[in-house]
């Protein structure tokens, strides 16, 4: 391997190491409606977030909830001996794809067909930490 190949692997090794973030694939809940839960947590600390997602009255909520869990898990695996209080997590970045959709065909009148499209999605979730400066502690 090259020199240029190896720094660059080297690189994003460390990056990775700060990055802390969990996935979930193939979710058989439509996007549009994952999304309207992403937005209501996006941004917000995580203790807040989870107890937004526990209380929602949303069948997508309980997913995320468990998407976040993961993504804290991560976090307290990479960084022994922190406390998370200490750590100000926040929902850093949550997106929202499409996955695959499995079409099938509902009878329609008149000997015809309608296509039925059961829609997927795929949600990435990233946690990271506010950086709170001694300036703003002292005040």
């Amino acid at each position: 391997m090259g020199a240029r190949k190896r720094i660059r692997a080297e690189k994003i090794k460390e990056a990775k190491k700060t990055d802390y973030f969990a996935r979930l694939c193939n979710v058989p809940t439509s996007p549009r409606k994952m999304r309207l839960v992403a937005d209501m947590i996006r941004g917000k600390e995580v203790n807040l977030a989870l107890d937004m997602l526990k209380f929602s009255s949303k069948e997508a909520s309980r997913r995320v909830e468990k998407l976040l869990l993961s993504a804290i898990a991560n976090w307290k695996e990479k960084n022994e001996g922190v406390r998370i209080e200490d750590a100000n997590l926040y929902v850093s970045e949550i997106a929202v794809d499409s996955g695959r959709i499995l079409k099938r065909l509902r009878p329609a009148p008149q000997g015809r067909a309608h296509r039925i499209r059961k829609r997927s999605n795929h949600v990435t979730l990233r946690v990271a930490s506010k950086v709170v400066s001694s300036e703003t502690q002292e005040n």
